[in-house]
């Protein structure tokens, strides 16, 4: 063990400066028995560093390799299994439990031994020992501080100092002279002790020789320090005369400190003094408007609005701290409030007399209007007429431009006095929305006149004039009757009522009127509407979301010498709170609602008597209405306009809901005669003609999704009440109903090309040839019934299994009773039979859709089409009979030609 001890020393630890203090060979426990060692080693260098490492023998020759290595201050337990018993068994617990088994116990307590001392040593007892003998431990515990660890490597280690490289030089030298040191120690040592002595006598003397220098050196020390002495004092001299000098110097210093204080506080006050006089300071001029300024005259209004901002830039100066206390500010301060509070009255007062003015002369112009007419003896409905031919409403331009010189002032209210501000906004509310409802209302009645023609006839559709109001309201026009006049159509139209009048008979002119009247209604009532909002939204300085084109949006800072003076302190408190955007475009649409209240009834009662003058009417009302509707969501989908027109819109869409509705409750109820034929019903000629007119109407409409739904909701009426009047009809067959009236569908349908109702112009074809096909085959069988009869009993026994050619045998339908069948047909009794039939064919036909030729045509081709079969069963059945029929078809073809010549 001792000679693999320095083998490991000299190959694996030396070089890495460590030195090995002991060594245990192990294997791991309860595996394959792989041998190692375990070394404790230490460095040699300082801080001194404790490892154990694991050294293994290379598989591949006879040198060590090392392994692995853990610092002994990462061990925490030793566990020796068995304090009592031997055991070459013991655990290390680092960060994780290592079994190991020694291969002899000696060595495994040498191991533990020489681990626990140095804990003791150097991790001062960090390490818990388990299972360990106590008198193991015992036998290891130093005498004292210097005892040696493991044998005195330790405490050589400790006290061990190497040679440098003189004393390595005079220990050979010393060893040199002497060369008996080492064989004759005691000889060394008193050549030695006699060489000390004689330096010591050496020493002795020359520190007697050297007495007298040493009495002079103290003398020259004396002098020396006499000089010291003279030198302090002069230096305390000079002292005394430079600390008043000194004095003098710090009074000077601190005079000029307080000179320069007392600059720098002048600088700071006079720009204190020109801050608060140039920013607090209101000129004479300016205060002079604010108190005695016309608000009149232009120039005035102008001189107000320069000494307003000024003001307004005065009161909203950022105080700096202490500025507050000042008697001077607070006194200008308040003298601001009560130029502000003065002016604000003032500029109040004088608008609200222009309110006032405004609508007082407008009111005084109706009467003096209104008491003409009367003292004239014309009733209102005429003086209406004669003062409104072309239907227009009052232009108020002039009014909003004379109170737009007062925007900047407004705008100046509302930052400062939001009280009076609001008080002017309803007060204009209150007095303009009354001078609007009184022209509104005018306008309208104007409009319900020209609708319904004379005063007379307006009477019947609830129109009543007096004191210039129009008092025909919502119930009065929902009592209209629906009895006409002599002169006048009745005002509700259907399609069975299309059906039955003549194009001159629609009134077109009256329904062209009515269009042009409502658009015209619509078009005054819309930039009327946006040059009120643009101006709300100028004067009051609201803001619209989105802006509309014209608006201007003003600055909401206060400039100041070119610059913008910050508002963390002003006068004017903070009594209310800036309002968003959004808060003030909802602001604007409410003063729009109050403002223009009566427009939405008012177009609701116009709209109510349209569709009760004729319900068509809700056709071209629908279009108008949706146009300017998207016109207004276009300009600004929020807008008062856009949201009243919607509403008026929706009313408009239910009236024409409702008119589509009665066009099919009136086809579910339509009665026809059972004495007269059928012929083109009443509603489908109706569909045509509303067809007609809905389409010129629509034709240049932005949105046709009403109208296609109403369409299909028509057409499929139209289908299923002519199949129930076909099944009901008794006087005409239901295919000649059905072929007649699908054909007419068709016709229409293929002329005016509506895209939403291709399908159902497929279906009116297919119908149309269905039952024309089907009415064809019926009545053929009718003038050759017996031989019809005679060869559908041959098909059914061919379909039974006869061979053809047998069914000549059969008694039934033998040669002679074939002859006989054909006998009883000959060329004049089917010519006879035709002609017949071209008679009855012609009464179930009505003319105005000229189906006949159509029919007799597909008739010739059908009964050619019967001939050419019987004569195929004839020679298949009866090969070789030379049995034929006694027409041929050359004589078909004369008797169809000389049948529809003869009629």
């Amino acid at each position: 063990m001792t000679a693999i001890k320095h083998a490991l020393q000299r190959d694996i630890f030396t070089p890495n400066d460590e030195r090995l203090l002991s060594i245990v060979n192990v294997c791991k426990a309860g595996k394959k028995k792989k041998n190692c060692f375990l070394c404790a080693t230490v460095t040699t260098e300082r801080p001194v560093q404790v490892n154990v490492v694991k050294v293994k023998k290379s598989d591949k020759g006879d040198f060590y390799k090392r392994q692995t290595a853990w610092i002994l201050r990462d061990l925490a337990v030793v566990d020796a299994k068995d304090a009592n018993k031997e055991n070459p068994e013991f655990d290390l617990h680092f960060e994780k439990v290592y079994k190991w088994l020694a291969s002899s116990i000696a060595e495994k307590n040498s191991f533990i031994t020489c681990i626990w001392k140095l804990n003791q040593r150097y991790l001062r007892k960090k390490i818990e020992f388990v299972n360990v003998s106590s008198q193991l431990l015992e036998e290891s515990v130093p005498s004292g501080e210097n005892q040696s660890v493991a044998g005195g490597d330790e405490e050589s280690l400790d006290e061990y100092q190497e040679l440098n490289a003189r004393e390595e030089q005079d220990i050979e030298i010393m060893m040199d002279g002497c060369e008996y040191a080492i064989s004759n120690a005691e000889a060394f040592a008193e050549k030695l002790s006699s060489e000390l002595q004689v330096l010591d006598g050496a020493n002795i003397q020359s520190i007697m020789a050297s007495e007298k220098q040493v009495n002079t050196l103290m003398q020259l020390l004396d002098e020396a320090l006499k000089e010291v002495d003279q030198i302090e004092y002069k230096l305390s001299s000079y002292e005394e005369m430079l600390q008043s000098v000194k004095e003098q110097m710090d009074h000077i210093s601190q005079s000029n400190d307080l000179i320069q204080l007392s600059n720098t506080n002048n600088v700071k006050l006079l720009e204190e003094i020109e801050f608060l006089v140039n920013y607090l300071d209101l000129s004479k001029g300016h205060i002079k408007a604010l108190t005695d300024g016309d608000l009149s005259s232009s120039k005035g209004i102008e001189a107000c609005t320069n000494a307003a901002e000024a003001l307004l830039q005065c009161m909203n100066v950022a105080l700096r701290p202490g500025h507050e206390e000042l008697h001077a500010v607070r006194q200008q301060q308040q003298q601001f409030r009560d130029l502000r509070e003065q002016f604000a009255r003032r500029l109040t007062n004088h608008l609200n007399n222009v309110f006032v003015q405004q609508f007082t002369q407008t009111l005084t112009l109706y009467y003096r209007r209104a008491s003409y007419h009367s003292v004239s003896g014309h009733d209102q409905s005429s003086s209406l007429a004669q003062h409104s031919i072309e239907l227009t409403l009052p232009k108020h331009l002039p009014f909003h431009r004379d109170l737009l010189r007062y925007a900047k002032l407004m705008e100046w209210l509302k930052n400062t006095d939001r009280e009076k501000y609001e008080g002017l906004n309803k007060n204009y509310v209150d007095y303009i929305s009354r001078l609007y409802e009184r022209e509104i209302k005018e306008f309208f009645e104007v409009a319900k006149i020209k609708m319904t023609g004379t005063s007379k006839e307006g009477k019947k559709f609830g129109l009543h004039g007096s004191s210039g109001k129009l008092t025909g309201s919502t119930s009065s026009l929902n009592k209209l009757s629906v009895q006409g006049s002599g002169n006048r159509r009745s005002q509700s139209s259907s399609l069975l009522d299309m059906g039955n009048m003549s194009a001159s008979d629609l009134d077109v002119a009256d329904r062209t009127k009515f269009d042009k009247i409502f658009e015209q209604v619509l078009s005054e009532l819309e930039p009327l509407c946006l040059a009120e909002q643009d101006f709300i939204s100028k004067f009051f300085k609201l803001q619209q979301s989105p802006a509309l084109p014209g608006s201007v949006v003003q600055p909401d800072s206060n400039e100041v010498d070119g610059g913008f003076v910050s508002r963390p302190h002003n006068l004017l408190g903070d009594k209310f709170s800036v309002p968003s955007e959004k808060e003030e475009a909802s602001i604007i649409r409410s003063m729009m609602i109050k403002v223009f209240r009566c427009i939405e009834p008012e177009l609701n009662n116009l709209i109510s008597l349209g569709d009760k003058i004729d319900s068509f009417n809700s056709l071209y009302m629908l279009v108008k209405m949706s146009h300017h509707v998207w016109t207004a969501e276009n300009v600004d989908p929020a807008s008062f306009l856009s949201t009243t027109l919607g509403n008026v819109l929706v009313t408009v869409k239910r009236n024409f809901d409702k008119c589509i509705w009665n066009q099919m409750k009136q086809m579910e109820d339509v009665k026809i005669s059972k004495k007269s034929k059928v012929g083109i019903l009443p509603f489908v000629r109706g569909f045509e003609e509303f067809a007609e007119l809905a389409e010129s109407i629509f034709r240049s409409a932005e949105r046709r999704g009403d109208l296609d739904k109403a369409y299909a909701k028509l057409i499929r009426a139209v289908y299923n009440n002519v199949e129930k009047v076909a099944n009901e009809s008794q006087k005409t067959p239901r295919d000649v109903v059905m072929m007649e009236n699908f054909h007419h569908i068709f016709s229409t349908l293929s002329r005016l090309k509506i895209a939403c109702l291709e399908t159902e112009r497929r279906e009116a074809k297919h119908k149309y040839t269905e039952h024309l096909q089907s009415y064809v085959i019926y009545s053929l069988g009718q003038p050759l019934e017996k031989l019809n009869h005679f060869f559908e009993g041959i098909e059914a026994r061919v379909a039974q299994g006869i061979r053809e050619e047998e069914v000549s045998y059969q008694l039934a339908f033998n040669k002679q009773e074939l002859r006989k069948v054909i006998k009883e047909y000959p060329g004049k009794e089917v010519k006879k039979g035709l002609d017949n039939l071209y008679k009855k064919v012609d009464k179930h036909l009505c003319e105005e859709e000229n189906l006949l030729q159509v029919m007799w045509h597909s008739m010739q081709d059908e009964f050619i089409r019967q001939y050419k079969h019987f004569e195929g069963l004839i020679a298949r059945c009866y090969p070789g009979s030379g049995i034929t029929m006694e027409f041929t078809i050359q004589d078909i073809l004369e008797y169809f030609s000389s049948i529809a010549q003869s009629h």
